[in-house]
């Protein structure tokens, strides 16, 4: 797939799975708006420390946003086609990043910068309603995970995993996945073969 044809194609994902209503107007303002990146496998495109200066539309690999705890690095948030990826604490306040980003697979992202989206925002009311809506269901991403980590099993945690997002399962390492999932990589494999 051609680059222009990936961005228009990752805009169109993003826009209609957050808000289908927008007009091809609006879609064609985040398209402008875009900076197109290519990240090989094993990049880190935000340290802990940096400041979360863009948000993040994957059009081809797969990335993930993690922590350390412990000494151990805890993965936060997957993100592959079709997804938005960011940094939400410090791209909203412009202060450092609490976590980590980094390429699990080569990849094609577009970045929108905080200042070209709180510009295209005061610009346009259909914009600033997509923002919102990227926020809100972020949000919500984070709620319905913080509620299976607390209220799920280890089993129902992965079936959750595998029945909501199969690519994660299918295409991330089984340690980071294990991680996710807030569990060793030796319950995982239990899990995974049905032993729990």
């Amino acid at each position: 797939m051609k680059v222009d044809n990936m961005k228009r194609a990752v805009v169109n994902s993003v826009v209609n799975s957050r808000y289908p209503e927008m007009s091809e107007k609006g879609k064609r303002l985040l398209e402008d708006a875009l900076v197109c990146r290519k990240v090989v496998k094993g990049e880190v495109i935000l340290n802990i420390g940096d400041v979360c200066k863009t948000i993040i539309l994957v059009g081809e690999g797969m990335l993930r946003q993690y922590y350390f705890k412990n000494n151990k690095d805890i993965t936060e948030h997957f993100s592959y086609e079709g997804c938005i990826l960011m940094c939400i604490e410090s791209f909203m306040r412009q202060t450092p990043s609490k976590l980590m980003v980094e390429a699990l697979e080569n990849c094609i992202i577009y970045e929108i910068s905080h200042e070209a989206l709180h510009n295209l925002s005061e610009a346009s009311s259909e914009f600033n309603l997509l923002y919102r809506k990227i926020l809100e269901y972020s949000l919500i991403v984070s709620q319905v995970k913080a509620d299976m980590w607390r209220f799920e099993t280890a089993k129902n945690r992965y079936k959750l995993l595998l029945d909501t997002h199969p690519e994660i399962v299918r295409r991330a390492p089984l340690s980071h996945i294990a991680s996710y999932l807030l569990m060793t990589p030796e319950t995982l494999s239990r899990v995974r073969a049905g032993a729990l």
